[in-house]
């Protein structure tokens, strides 16, 4: 599959293997694929965050990652709905850190011991790519560039794309940027 994408999509991969190295994780997840493509200024989709604002806002989008993994990668939307059955994740979340340390559900392994060898993909990361795969075809497009990534990120229910419409970007902001006929302002 990645014969077909840009060199712009090709560097956003590159930059979620590298976010998934820095963190320690095993493998590449949908939110290193959200922070590389925010540390981007090249490409359509980077153009298309910077366009909605974003780029001035990525180290916000950052910290929303980041609480989101410290919650073991429950989105908000998810959080409520355990607190409307009376479970309190902050409550969760602050005793298991209490007992484990801090970022203990993030996912943080810092110990190398434990595995050695390439990165492979988790099954949220593969799921927006294939995802940016479909969105290229059903735009007609012969490649995938970095703007399908970005608009897979926003059509695929979970923690990116709720981060990303919490700052602004949504499906059909990103495709009216992309297509000239939106405003490109944040929402």
């Amino acid at each position: 599959m990645f014969e077909r994408f840009t060199e712009d999509a090709r560097a956003v991969v590159r930059g979620a293997v590298a976010q998934a190295e820095a963190t320690g994780e095993r493998s590449v997840g949908a939110g290193h694929l959200l922070l590389a493509l925010l540390e981007r200024r090249d490409g359509r989709g980077a153009r298309a965050l910077v366009a909605l604002g974003v780029a001035d806002r990525g180290e916000a989008v950052r910290r929303a990652w980041d609480e989101a993994r410290r919650r073991a990668g429950l989105s908000q939307a998810e959080t409520d709905a355990l607190a409307g059955l009376g479970i309190d994740v902050e409550r969760i979340v602050a005793r298991v850190e209490e007992v484990h340390g801090a970022g203990a559900l993030a996912g943080n392994r810092r110990d190398k011991n434990w595995w050695s060898g390439r990165r492979g993909f988790g099954r949220d990361a593969k799921e927006v790519l294939e995802k940016a795969l479909r969105i290229a075809l059903a735009r007609r497009e012969r490649h995938i560039g970095d703007e399908h990534i970005l608009l897979a990120l926003t059509a695929r229910p979970g923690v990116a794309a709720e981060v990303l419409a919490d700052h602004g970007v949504t499906y059909a902001s990103v495709t009216g940027v992309l297509d000239g006929t939106g405003r490109a302002e944040a929402g």
